[in-house]
C-alpha cells in the first residue's frame, strides 16, 4: 500500500453476503482460521499443487486473498488471479489464454509491481501457439526472480471445455520445472474438485476427466461451513461494536436454521439487524421472530444465493436425488456421481443419511418448486381465519381435498418432479393461505414414506380482517400472542389403506407429540388412478392413535 494514501476509516461495519470480506469494513470470521493453515503452508513449501473447493458463497475468495497476504510477508511471490472472465471464450483457447495471461499480468502488476508478464504476454501470444504459451510464460516469469512463484486460480472451472484442459495441461507440463522454471506451487479454486471434472473437449469431440488431465494434484481441500461457535462469534462482533443483543433463542435459531452456511448466516443477521428498519434500534435485541421474518424475507426476495440454487433444481441429476427426497421414496435412482454433484453445490449434507443441507435449503426447494403453482391458487387467507383469530385447518384441508378431486389430473402433469407431486401440490395449496400470517415448517427425507408439515400460526386478535401479507410480528417483542401449531402429516397409499392409517396416525401423534402441537390432520393421497373410485378415496374420520391423540384423517 502506498504511504502516502492516509488509511481509509468506515463508519461502522455490517454483514456482508457479497463479494470477499473485507475485516475493517465487515463482521468476519478471520478467513485463515477457516483453513488448516500449517497443512496449507506445508504444501506450499513442499512445492504442492493442489485443489481448494467449496460451494459458492462460502468464503472461497476470501481465504485466498488472506493466503496471498501471508504468503508474501512469508517472502515468496504469491499472485491471486480470478479466470472467470475467461469463460466467454468458450473453446476458443487462443482467446481464452490472451484473457488468462492478461489477468495474470494485471494481478501481478497491482499486487507485487512486477511488470515482467505485462512486458512479454503479448509478444509470447504471437510466437507462441495457444497450447503452450501459457507455459511459456509462467517459465519465464519463475526464471525471473529467484524468490518462490505461487500461483491462486480462483474460479478455475469457469472455463469450458479445451480452454479448461489448456490450462490443466500446460501446468501439468510445466510441474516437473519448479520450483526455478515454473511456479513452486499452484492452487486451483472452484466449486468442485479437479478430479470431478467431466470436461467436453471439441478438438477430439470426447470426455476427458479432470483428474487425468492434471494428475499432478497432491491434495484436495474443502472449505467448510462456519461452526457453532463461528457463528456465535460472529454475530458477537455486532453485539461488541453496536451494544445491540440477540438473545439467546435467537442466537439457538440461527444455528439450527443455517447449520452454519456462511451467506445464510450473514443474510439473516444483516436483514434484521440493517435492512429491517424495526432491528435498527439499537436498543432493542434481536429475537427468535425478528430472525423468522428475515428468513421469509430472503425467500419471499429469491435472494440470488437461494435464486442459483433453486435454478439447479432443474437439472434432471439434482432431480434424480431431490425428487425420492421429497416424496419419501425408498428407491434409490441415483448415482454416487449425482449425490458427490450435489454435494459439492452445497445443496446436500456432506454426510449421511441423505438429506438437504439446512433447514433454510429444505424450506427454499418445495417452495421454489411450486411458485408458480402457489400463486395461481384462487384462495384467501380471510377464508380461513376464525373472528378471534385462528386458523381453521380443518376447513384449509377440506378446500384442498376437494380441489385435488376436481383437479389433481391437470395439475399432475404440470409437474418436473412427478414422483413427488401429490406433496408438492398439497404444500403449495398451503403456503398460498398460511404464507399470509404464519409459516410452514416441514420434515421430508429419503425413505420416511411421508411428508410432516408444522403450520405456526400466530393468533391476530383482528381475525378474518387481517391483510394478505400481514405476517408475525418481529424486532425485539412486543405483545405476546398466542400461536397455534398444526401437524398435517401427507403419505401416499402403499397396500393395505388399514395399515397406512395405522401407521400414519402413530406417526402423527409422535410428530405432534414432539412439535407440541394442539391439532393434527393425516392425508393419505390414493394415487392409483385405475383402482377404486373418487368416491372410495375421498373421506374423512376422526381417529385416536395408541397414544390417545384424536387425528383427524383424510382420503383423496
Amino acid at each position: 500500500m502506498d504511504a502516502s494514501r492516509p488509511e481509509r476509516r468506515y463508519r461502522r461495519r455490517f454483514f456482508t453476503t457479497a463479494g470477499p470480506v473485507k475485516p475493517a469494513r465487515h463482521y468476519c470470521v478471520p478467513p485463515l482460521d477457516r483453513l488448516d493453515l500449517d497443512d496449507v503452508l506445508a504444501l506450499v513449501g513442499d512445492e504442492k499443487y493442489f485443489v481448494l473447493h467449496a460451494p459458492r458463497q462460502t468464503g472461497k475468495t476470501s481465504a485466498l486473498l488472506a493466503l496471498r497476504d501471508r504468503l508474501n510477508a512469508d517472502g515468496y511471490r504469491c499472485v491471486y488471479v480470478n479466470i472467470e472472465v475467461a469463460q466467454t471464450a468458450r473453446e476458443d483457447v487462443g482467446r481464452a489464454m490472451r484473457t488468462v495471461l492478461g489477468r495474470l499480468a494485471s494481478q501481478a502488476r497491482m499486487t507485487l509491481g512486477d511488470e515482467f508478464l505485462d512486458g512479454v504476454f503479448r509478444d509470447l501470444l504471437a510466437r507462441y501457439a495457444p497450447d503452450e504459451v501459457l507455459l511459456e510464460a509462467l517459465t519465464r516469469w519463475a526464471g525471473a526472480d529467484e524468490t518462490p512463484l505461487v500461483l491462486l486460480i480462483d474460479e478455475i472451472d469457469m472455463l469450458i471445455g479445451d480452454s479448461l484442459l489448456a490450462v490443466l495441461r500446460q501446468l501439468r507440463t510445466g510441474y516437473h520445472q519448479r520450483p526455478r522454471g515454473f511456479p513452486q506451487s499452484v492452487v486451483l479454486c472452484g466449486v468442485r474438485d479437479v478430479r470431478d471434472y467431466r470436461i467436453h473437449s471439441g478438438s477430439a469431440n470426447a470426455i476427458i476427466a479432470g483428474g487425468s488431465a492434471f494428475n499432478v494434484k497432491a491434495a484436495s481441500l474443502r472449505l467448510g461451513d462456519f461452526s457453532r461457535d463461528e457463528v456465535l462469534a460472529l454475530l458477537g462482533q455486532h453485539t461488541a461494536e453496536t451494544g445491540q443483543a440477540f438473545t439467546a433463542e435467537a442466537l439457538e435459531l440461527v444455528w439450527e436454521q443455517t447449520l452454519g452456511q456462511p451467506w445464510l448466516v450473514n443474510a439473516l443477521a444483516d436483514d434484521a439487524c440493517f435492512r429491517d428498519k424495526a432491528g435498527r434500534d439499537r436498543s432493542r435485541a434481536i429475537d427468535a421472530e425478528a430472525l423468522r421474518a428475515a428468513q421469509e424475507r430472503l425467500i419471499l426476495r429469491r435472494a440470488t444465493h437461494l435464486d442459483q440454487l433453486a435454478d439447479k433444481l432443474r437439472e434432471d441429476r439434482v432431480r434424480r436425488v431431490i425428487e425420492p427426497l421429497l416424496s419419501g421414496a425408498e428407491a434409490r435412482t441415483f448415482t454416487d456421481r449425482d449425490l458427490e454433484y450435489i454435494r459439492d453445490l452445497g445443496l446436500l449434507a456432506r454426510d449421511r443419511p441423505v438429506r438437504i443441507a439446512n433447514p433454510i435449503y429444505a424450506e427454499v426447494v418445495p417452495r421454489e418448486l411450486t411458485w408458480v403453482v402457489q400463486e395461481e391458487f384462487d384462495q384467501e387467507t380471510a377464508w380461513y381465519v376464525d373472528t378471534d383469530g385462528g386458523l381453521n385447518v380443518a376447513a384449509l384441508v377440506a378446500a384442498f381435498q376437494t380441489f385435488f378431486r376436481e383437479h389433481s389430473e391437470h395439475w399432475s402433469k404440470r409437474f418436473q418432479y412427478q414422483e413427488a407431486w401429490p406433496q408438492l401440490l398439497l404444500q403449495a395449496f398451503l403456503q398460498r393461505v398460511v404464507n399470509s400470517g404464519g409459516r410452514i415448517e416441514r420434515e421430508y427425507g429419503l425413505g420416511r414414506g411421508r411428508t410432516d408439515l408444522l403450520i405456526v400460526w400466530p393468533r391476530d386478535p383482528r381475525g378474518s380482517e387481517r391483510g394478505p401479507r400481514d405476517g408475525p410480528s418481529h424486532a425485539g417483542g412486543g405483545t405476546a400472542r398466542r400461536v397455534d401449531k398444526i401437524v398435517i402429516e401427507c403419505k401416499l397409499l402403499h397396500g393395505s389403506l388399514e395399515r397406512t392409517i395405522a401407521e400414519g396416525l402413530e406417526q402423527t401423534a409422535a410428530y405432534m407429540d414432539r412439535c407440541a402441537a394442539q391439532e393434527g390432520h393425516l392425508v393419505i393421497i390414493d394415487r392409483d388412478a385405475e383402482g377404486r373410485s373418487w368416491d372410495e378415496k375421498v373421506f374423512r374420520h376422526r381417529k385416536t392413535s395408541r397414544q390417545g391423540v384424536v387425528i383427524d384423517v383424510w382420503g383423496m
